[in-house]
C-alpha cells in the first residue's frame, strides 16, 4: 500500500523519480526501492514524503482514506474560494 501511495502521489503531481528524489535529498534508486516495494522508508523519511505531498502519515500507510489540504498561511477569503471549488468539484 505504501509503495502504491508513493507512486500515485508522485504521478499525480506529474514528478519523476528523479524530481522526487531530489525533493526528497535521496537517490532515484530509493524511489525506486519504496516504489517496487524493495525496502522502506525510515520513520523519519515517512514524515518527510508526507510532508512533501501534503498529506499525513496514516494517508500514506493506507491507514485513513481521507485526504487533507493545508490551508497554513492562506486568507480566510482564500480559505474560502478553496471550499467553493472542492464544492462545485463535487457537483460535477
Amino acid at each position: 500500500m505504501l509503495n502504491e501511495n508513493i507512486r500515485k502521489l508522485r504521478t499525480v503531481r506529474h514528478l519523476s523519480q528523479v524530481e522526487l528524489a531530489k525533493n526528497l535529498h535521496v537517490s532515484k534508486q530509493c524511489i525506486s526501492n519504496w516504489e517496487n516495494d524493495n525496502i522502506l522508508p525510515s520513520v523519519e523519511m515517512l514524515v518527510k514524503i508526507a510532508k512533501f505531498f501534503g498529506v499525513s502519515t496514516d494517508n500514506l500507510l493506507g491507514l485513513e482514506n481521507t485526504n487533507t489540504v493545508s490551508v497554513d498561511g492562506l486568507t480566510d477569503i482564500q480559505i474560502d474560494h478553496i471550499k467553493l471549488l472542492i464544492k462545485d468539484l463535487r457537483e460535477i
